[in-house]
């Protein structure tokens, strides 16, 4: 219920939400959580696997229960309600441990900045303030970031007072005056989330995420801040960890220090009547702040106190506490523990034993008490937020008096402050702040702010209370693990916390066990028999808090992240009707249909043309890398499985690229422009892979070479001319050019103008016909194109049309008739790999007795029994005309498949095993829920004399 006054919200406007479809109101400064527990709402979700009840357990970025479906403005899943910050218009759901994802693009905007300074700080509360404060009076440039939207970490949520001023009215002096400051700047509502090397973190500042609908378009919603600072001061402050009993999962249950912040911060009391269940001071302060705000507490049960059996004495409550507690009316349980909380979907009552009443605590018989309460705050103490520390490759000890693992040494520039290293009053967590900024900047000592003295806070570390039963005591409230299940991993002999965690699912949800990870570790190590000191943790990796794909992505979406990139030719293309398809980043002209054309007819009618006339296709997308210097020829000798340093200027000659196993990693032709300057073109979507894969060689293992390597791709347009007619239309075209078959032979190229543009044009064919290859730059390749068109004889032809002419002939296309494990021999291709060479990427792997084998996947073509039919790409090939009981050997599958206008059928290309040894074999592939019988034959389906090839 809200409070009739108090709180840091701004009660004079008044905002509306929706929750599960109810309509709730809340005040600008409220979370979602807030709001709803000062609306009475008690329910916020449902666990994934149980189906229970889950209600509001933090007051921060650690919550585990509270996770909700954002529904509008824009879907978002899985956000803790405790940091979601409310908005007129909010619209939200509960969730069953699982988010959805929204089916609609993301609107919003994202980006991200580069950073650098000479002192980063992490955490906006007393300890970070004060080291922002003393770094800046040194003369460091100061990036201070804070994940809440105001600075004061803890004391927002306290009554403590600083020089005199409310501890929350201080820190927003002291960020206003940081903020004045020309080398400081503050970053609220930003949380660093990975800690790298060489002092790079990363951050993700929420900018408009708390204005809803309001937000201006023209701001990014999430901006990635990637800071490269000189030092870092981690001021990250402490979570409080919980105990584990019965029903310590129910809506009510909440952390101790989590309900004090909701009463000072939002004016909000989580229950009437509560019950206080400590194994530290720190919760005596929040049950005296909640008596004064209208809570009545009925008891602070505290596990210390009293004597185990034979006098053995436990550690007692600080005295200095418990007398402020009995002053206030409160009972105090000393010795005691909460064994249960009890209610229907929510906290109703609780019951208490004597510590030595329970058992596995050596009991000495006696009964227990139940208490009315709607409210059951606990506290087992506090452990720092060492997660950006360990991510910086810091390392971790045990305090055995802290009863937690704290920060040791790190090889990096950094430093912790404050309670994220352990300091748990204010006034030491002001002094540690400021002594950390000052020594981040080896400047002078800083005037420490002054905070009125505290009791030093301590506990006893206690984890779980003994029952017969810990299938209810919950340890990871989000993944439902008790203390029953990490048992369980351990009796099934997982020794190790990393493989109970992933075994249990311990840690693994959206908050990455901030409040179950160290419990889980004790439960595991009270197990084992070990101390939870030898046994650890699990690793701390980032991010810190879940960051959306949209925000990494940033700009770097899209057509930014994926470029669109269109030949010179596109604007015809498109005005010409051609449809296109995607290859690698290209935009390329699948077909171009005519009034009345689907593309099966389409492909046809462009075929003919090509087989029977004339035809051209814009393959100015193929990659084009220039490749320069006086070892030009010895490195693609080295590249290549035949020989190029032999090819004569004027010549072009068609490679094949291998990786180290043996296998096809590319191919195309290898223009020899000059002694030191040859030029390779590759497939379209392996252009940028393979000039890497050129650097990668140069750079690392023949640095030696004198070669460059450049790409051209985009600097030349390229059109194939191709048919019968191709030679008459390139010399009306090309007057000077001598293209008879004599004068212009096949792979070779010659300089000449066409239609008055001086152009590069290459005799090489990619159908098996009659075709020339011409390349002007891209700036004259709109009007080469259009030159030819103009003439009215020659039909433009896409993608479609090539890959049937390439099939027809046997050609193979990297990437769809291999898949990696292919060799250039299992390709029909052992012409291609010279025997000459000393060496090559990828010969050795060619002596392997395992690419010799006779029943490696070959490529063979296939012909459908029924001429009509056309296999569908990827189908299996088997050898039985009935299908046996599986598993069913598989000999091989379809790679390519299509319908031919010069065979009159259909036919297909297939990966065989053994395919070479099968031509004539019949086989059989299952479609459609029968087998169709095919024939093996020879991959060389069309002209396999290759007469057509000089018209």
């Amino acid at each position: 219920m809200r409070r009739a006054s108090g709180g840091r919200i701004d009660r004079s406007r008044t905002l509306r939400f929706t929750f599960d479809g109810h309509e709730y109101t809340g005040h600008p400064g409220d979370t979602l959580a807030s709001a709803l527990l000062a609306a009475g709402v008690r329910r916020v979700a449902t666990s994934v696997k149980l189906g229970r009840p889950r209600g509001v357990f933090s007051a921060g970025s650690e919550e585990p229960s509270a996770v909700v479906q954002i529904e509008a403005p824009f879907p978002e899943p899985m956000l803790p309600a405790t940091t979601v910050e409310l908005y007129d218009g909010l619209a939200a759901s509960s969730l069953p441990g699982r988010g959805r994802l929204a089916a609609e693009p993301d609107p919003a905007r994202y980006d991200a900045v580069h950073a650098h300074c000479d002192v980063l700080v992490v955490g906006a509360g007393p300890a970070g303030l004060a080291a922002a404060r003393a770094a800046a009076a040194g003369g460091a440039r100061v990036i201070l970031a804070d994940e809440r939207p105001e600075p004061g970490g803890s004391l927002l949520g306290t009554g403590e007072s600083v020089d005199g001023l409310p501890g929350a009215a201080w820190a927003a002096a002291t960020v206003a005056e940081l903020a004045e400051l020309p080398d400081v700047t503050v970053l609220p509502r930003t949380t660093v989330f990975g800690y790298y090397d060489d002092n790079y973190l990363i951050a993700v500042e929420r900018r408009t995420n708390h204005l809803g609908a309001a937000a201006p378009a023209h701001v990014s919603r999430e901006r990635v801040w990637r800071i490269r600072a000189r030092r870092v001061v981690l001021a990250t402050g402490a979570h409080e960890r919980p105990i584990a009993f019965a029903g310590n999962d129910l809506p009510g249950v909440m952390l101790a220090g989590a309900a004090r912040a909701y009463a000072h911060r939002y004016g909000v009391l989580p229950g009437r009547r509560a019950v206080v269940f400590t194994a530290h001071d720190s919760a005596y302060a929040a049950a005296l702040d909640l008596a004064e705000a209208g809570v009545e507490v009925a008891a602070v049960v505290d596990v210390r106190g009293g004597t185990r059996d034979a006098g053995g004495a436990r550690p007692a409550p600080g005295a200095e506490w418990a007398a402020r507690a009995r002053e206030r009316g409160i009972e105090l349980l000393a010795g005691h523990v909460v064994t249960g909380a009890h209610g229907d979907g929510e906290v109703s009552s609780v019951t208490v034993a004597a510590r030595d009443d329970v058992p596995g605590e050596r009991p000495a018989g006696g009964g227990g008490r139940s208490f009315e309460a709607d409210l059951l705050l606990v506290s087992g103490g506090w452990n720092p937020v060492v997660h950006l520390f360990s991510q910086s490759g810091g390392t971790l000890r045990h305090d055995d008096a802290l009863g937690t693992l704290v920060p040791d040494a790190s090889r990096q520039a950094v430093e912790v402050a404050g309670a994220a290293r352990g300091v748990l009053t204010l006034a030491g967590c002001l002094a540690d702040g400021t002594g950390a900024g000052a020594r981040a900047t080896s400047g002078a000592a800083a005037r420490v702010p002054e905070a009125a003295p505290e009791p030093e806070p301590a506990g006893e570390p206690y984890w779980v209370v003994p029952a017969a039963d810990h299938s209810a005591h919950f340890v990871d409230l989000q993944r439902d693990v008790t203390v029953a299940d990490l048992r369980r991993a351990v009796g099934a002999g997982l020794r190790s916390v990393e493989h109970v965690k992933r075994y249990t699912t311990a840690g693994t949800a959206h908050d990455q066990g901030k409040t179950s990870g160290l419990l889980a570790s004790a439960v595991v190590a009270e197990a084992l028999g070990v101390p939870v000191a030898e046994l650890g943790v699990t690793t701390f990796r980032a991010p810190y808090l879940p960051v959306a794909f949209a925000t990494l992505a940033g700009r770097d979406r899209g057509a930014l992240h994926d470029p669109v990139r269109v030949t010179a030719l596109h604007e015809w293309h498109v005005a010409a009707g051609a449809l296109f398809e995607n290859v690698g980043q290209w935009k390329r002209p699948w077909y171009y249909p005519r009034p009345g054309e689907d593309m099966e007819a389409a492909v046809l009618r462009e075929c003919r043309a090509a087989r029977e006339g004339v035809a051209a296709m814009d393959a100015s997308t193929l990659g084009k890398i220039d490749v320069v210097g006086a070892d030009a020829g010895e490195f693609l000798d080295r590249l290549y499985t035949n020989l190029m340093s032999t090819l004569k200027v004027g010549a072009v000659r068609y490679g094949v690229m291998c990786r180290p196993d043996g296998m096809v990693f590319d191919d195309g032709t290898v223009v020899r422009l000059a002694d030191d300057h040859f030029l390779v073109t590759t497939t379209t979507g392996n252009a940028a892979a393979v000039l890497d894969w050129m650097e990668e060689w140069l750079q690392t293992e023949w640095p030696s070479l004198r070669v460059h390597c450049t790409s051209v791709t985009e600097q030349w347009a390229t059109v194939a001319l191709v048919g019968p007619r191709s030679r008459e239309v390139l010399a009306g075209l090309a007057p000077g050019l001598a293209v008879g078959a004599d004068d212009f032979p096949f792979m070779t190229w010659r300089e000449a103008e066409v239609a008055g543009i001086p152009a590069r044009v290459c005799r090489i064919s990619f159908s098996g016909e009659l075709a020339y290859e011409i390349n002007v730059t891209s700036w004259d390749g709109l009007r080469l194109w259009t030159s030819i068109m103009d003439l009215g004889v020659v039909t433009p032809y896409g993608t479609e049309t090539m890959h049937v002419l390439r099939a027809e002939k046997g050609y193979p296309i990297v990437g769809q008739d291999t898949d990696g494990t292919v060799t250039p021999q299992d390709l029909g291709m052992a012409w291609v790999v010279s025997k000459k060479k000393p060496d090559f990427v990828g010969k050795r792997s060619h002596a392997r007795a395992d690419t010799a084998r006779p029943d490696r996947k070959q490529l063979v073509g296939l012909l459908p029994e029924d001429p009509g039919l056309l296999l569908p790409e990827g189908a299996h090939l088997v050898a039985a005309d009935v299908l046996p009981e599986p598993p069913v050997p598989m000999l091989g599958h379809v790679t390519s498949s299509y319908r031919s206008a010069a065979l009159g059928r259909t036919f297909a290309l297939a990966l065989v095993k053994g395919g070479h040894g099968r031509i004539g074999e019949r086989l059989y592939a299952p479609v459609g829920g029968t087998l169709v019988p095919v024939t093996v034959t020879s991959h060389v389906l069309y002209d396999p004399e290759g007469a057509r090839r000089d018209g």
